[in-house]
């Protein structure tokens, strides 16, 4: 995902504010004629980078799955540029395309307008910002996998001798400070004393740079990294060190190295948003719920080479929050904030 930094600083409710005015407040159902089932959606997808990167690779797998069960024909353009999002949305929509699914962050309010323009078309958008009644055709959602990232720091506070993570983050934003939060709590249950590394190397996708500060961290004592970008994992396998992997499963690359890894399944996401389009009620909402481990949007990986290795007294305490989670008696706290080393 590219995002663009600048838009930190935007103000939520002048900018919702500034996409609402004028616009039709009622939530009118998009084509509603395909509630009578006229086959496959017409379904494209809009991604800033290439679809092997972690946070798109979900998006495409899921869609790449429901294309195969025959509930949509599925396109899409990878690596563009927040400057051509805009007109590549207005392409898929003049084209027919009945759902749009995508990343806005560096063009939120561009493109919104351009869903405003298009109100027969729906639009699945990953977003910072909530969904608005004036542009009804678009939905958000983000990888709300706090949940999952949560066990993984339970395993990550067992495997560290040295009390010591390092963490290497793209950019302090809410859609990473959340997962590293809730990483950070899961390792104290196993020692309250835990100290952590945090850096952010500003890019979504620079391996060399991640791989750099990881080894800085490694140099200062930590014996565990979390992996939250592509480059950490490298770093660690060549220092000897364990790593905990984020939105993907990277322990058959790393099988000596990374013990555990917090996946995001988009599947639910997308299929209830193809389930509301054909069924002509697709309105504007927040499909975030749809990333949480109770509706299946996350998982804790399998151990793999690790099993039988992590000490006991943390999988009873995985496998008891992860019912708890579940259940609804445990809830893991969503923090926003950016996590500070300590």
């Amino acid at each position: 995902m590219t995002k663009d930094m600048t838009r930190l600083g935007q103000s939520r409710r002048s900018f919702l504010k500034a996409s609402a005015a004028g616009a039709l407040l009622t939530t009118p159902f998009v084509r509603a004629a395909l509630a009578a089932g006229d086959g496959p959606l017409k379904v494209a997808g809009i991604y800033t980078v290439p679809v092997e990167q972690q946070w798109v690779s979900r998006i495409h797998v899921a869609a790449v799955a429901a294309q195969a069960r025959g509930d949509i024909e599925y396109t899409y353009s990878e690596n563009t540029a927040n400057t051509d999002y805009p007109r590549v949305m207005r392409e898929y929509a003049e084209q027919g395309y009945d759902l749009i699914v995508g990343e806005i962050f560096g063009v939120e309010q561009e493109a919104r307008e351009v869903a405003a323009d298009y109100p027969d078309t729906a639009f699945l958008m990953g977003s910072s910002f909530k969904e608005d009644a004036g542009v009804p055709n678009l939905s958000v959602f983000d990888n709300y996998i706090q949940d999952a990232s949560y066990l993984s720091g339970i395993i990550a506070g067992a495997m560290s001798k040295s009390g010591n993570i390092g963490m290497v983050g793209g950019f302090p934003i809410p859609e990473v400070n959340r997962l590293m939060n809730a990483f950070m709590a899961g390792a104290k249950e196993m020692n309250p004393e835990m100290k952590f590394q945090v850096s952010f190397i500003g890019s979504w996708f620079d391996p060399p740079k991640a791989k750099e500060t990881a080894y800085a961290m490694i140099d200062n004592g930590s014996d565990m990294l979390y992996a939250e970008r592509f480059g950490v994992s490298d770093a660690a396998k060549e220092k000897g060190v364990l790593a905990i992997g984020n939105v993907i499963d990277t322990q058959t690359d790393y099988p000596e190295t990374v013990v555990a890894s917090a996946l995001w399944h988009f599947e639910p996401t997308l299929d209830a948003a193809i389930a509301k389009v054909k069924a002509g009620e697709f309105i504007a909402a927040d499909y975030g719920l749809y990333s949480f481990m109770k509706e299946g949007g996350c998982s804790l990986a399998p151990y793999g080479t690790f099993e039988g290795k992590i000490p006991q007294e943390a999988l009873d305490l995985v496998a008891a929050r992860m019912a708890e989670i579940k259940s609804g008696a445990f809830t893991v706290e969503i923090n926003d904030e950016e996590p500070k080393s300590a």
